[in-house]
């Protein structure tokens, strides 16, 4: 009878203490730039694994979509970090909304265009005249400052290119209503092959490869949130466990795509598709999370070379745009 009582007492004991357990650890909120996929997997796997949880941290992250802005998000108080690309997070930075990049994930770019071979586009020259997909919201950035760089308008005619809207998917490409659309080489690009198109049909830009390539996947705060050194000291925990998500996610694609699919709202996702985009979106991260300078500076030449209307992202030269306070620490 004793012992049934010391159990029982330990357990309520165990118990009582669990509620405690729970509110020691410091909650978050990640706003995603888009919805659960391979490209988010790092923090997926973070959070299943409970490498968030190892850090002291209770992380929620809130999927994005085609109707989400993550600078907005933030700038309204739902969410405490974000991942953008920087060239949506400078242009939100100069009309107001006081973004800092913390730490830079991706340290190199997936954005493309790719071209059907019914467009007879084999280099830039072949741009002229055709109909190009690009995709708004932050995203076209890249694309404006290419086109001033190549000298095209964008206003269409027999010199300059039409630019068509592009929703997010293929259809325009596989339905022929556009000659080049934008994919990322994680996702669209796979879903193109999976359509039936012959890769070797396609002829693909890449972004950085054309030099106008512009950092994506990037993390980012509030610049007044740090300012306070428990908040500081929160991030990077939050940057060390995301970064050991990834680095688990690139060494264990297939456990990670299963992940990815365990938090898919869509249903839509498939097993093929993700390991697919988890293995390429896990290339793209870097040995470290530290931002690079020079790579910070490219975007940031790409985008003020090609200052004009049609091209708003920033008009001068950022200041205070990113910080090293986070990632100094992780070394």
């Amino acid at each position: 009878m004793k012992k049934l009582i010391m159990g029982a007492l330990a357990s309520s004991v165990a118990m009582a203490a669990l509620p405690a357990m729970a509110q020691d650890l410091d909650p978050i909120t990640f706003q995603l730039k888009w919805v659960n996929q391979g490209q988010f997997a790092g923090y997926l796997v973070a959070k299943d694994k409970g490498f968030y949880e190892e850090e002291g941290l209770d992380v929620t992250i809130n999927p994005g979509g085609p109707d989400i802005a993550p600078e907005q998000v933030i700038a309204g108080g739902g969410a405490d970090v974000i991942t953008t690309w920087m060239a949506a997070g400078l242009a939100a930075r100069e009309r107001g909304v006081p973004l800092v990049n913390i730490a830079q994930p991706f340290a190199s770019q997936a954005l493309q265009l790719v071209c059907s071979e019914q467009s007879g586009v084999q280099s830039t020259d072949d741009f002229k005249g055709k109909k190009l997909g690009v995709w708004f919201f932050g995203n076209e950035y890249p694309f404006y400052a290419w086109m001033a760089k190549l000298d095209l308008p964008t206003e269409g005619g027999e010199e300059g290119v039409e630019v068509l809207r592009q929703a997010f998917n293929v259809d325009p490409l596989l339905q022929n209503q556009a000659d080049c659309i934008s994919t990322m080489k994680y996702n669209e690009f796979k879903q193109l092959l999976d359509a039936g198109v012959p890769e070797d049909s396609l002829k693909v830009f890449n972004y950085a490869d054309e030099g106008v390539g512009m950092l994506e996947d990037g993390l980012y705060v509030m610049e007044d949130k740090l300012d306070d050194p428990e908040f500081v000291d929160q991030m990077v925990r939050f940057v060390r466990a995301s970064m050991r998500g990834w680095e688990y996610a690139k060494e264990n694609v297939d456990e990670a795509a299963g992940i990815v699919l365990e938090n898919d709202l869509s249903g839509a996702l498939t097993e093929e598709s993700q390991v697919w985009q988890v293995e390429v979106a896990a290339g793209l991260v870097g040995e470290s999370a530290a931002l690079d300078p020079a790579s910070y500076e490219q975007t940031v030449q790409t985008l003020l070379s090609a200052v004009s209307p049609d091209n708003p992202a920033i008009t001068k030269e950022p200041e205070g745009a990113f910080s090293a306070v986070v990632t100094d620490q992780l070394k």
